[in-house]
């Protein structure tokens, strides 16, 4: 005879991700990028906009987007149309071009925030509202 705390008795709980999408996520699509884009210059957040565009143009994973230093991609103070970054998984160089748009973003960046060579491109928030 089964018992009432029985495993087979309790009723079933819905699983967490039931109906939810799991695995792999579609890639971002041009108009949603150009939304994000949009709502981050209106919101004037430059810093998040270079650190979108940066990601965006060099298709480069999170760890080698937040590892990059000034002279990776504004060696004389200004960003360059091309940039070269080794990559932290695989160890090869990646070579991409930045886009119009994403030079003006650093730039815009690189003169807010006061960087100079040497230092980390993209600090956290916390570091600029401590100073």
């Amino acid at each position: 005879m089964p018992d009432e705390d029985s495993p087979s008795t309790k009723a079933c709980r819905t699983p967490w991700n039931k109906g939810k999408l799991i695995g792999a996520k579609p890639p971002l699509r041009p108009h949603q990028v150009w939304s994000i884009r949009t709502r981050l210059l209106i919101e004037r957040r430059t810093r998040d906009l270079a650190l979108f565009n940066l990601a965006i143009d060099g298709k480069l994973r999170g760890c080698d987007v937040v590892a990059l230093r000034v002279e990776d991609v504004a060696p004389n103070g200004y960003a360059v149309d091309r940039a070269t970054v080794r990559q932290k998984k695989t160890g090869r160089p990646v070579k991409f071009e930045l886009t119009d748009q994403t030079r003006q973003a650093v730039d815009d960046f690189l003169k807010e925030a006061g960087k100079r060579p040497g230092e980390y491109l993209l600090t956290g928030r916390r570091a600029a509202i401590e100073r």
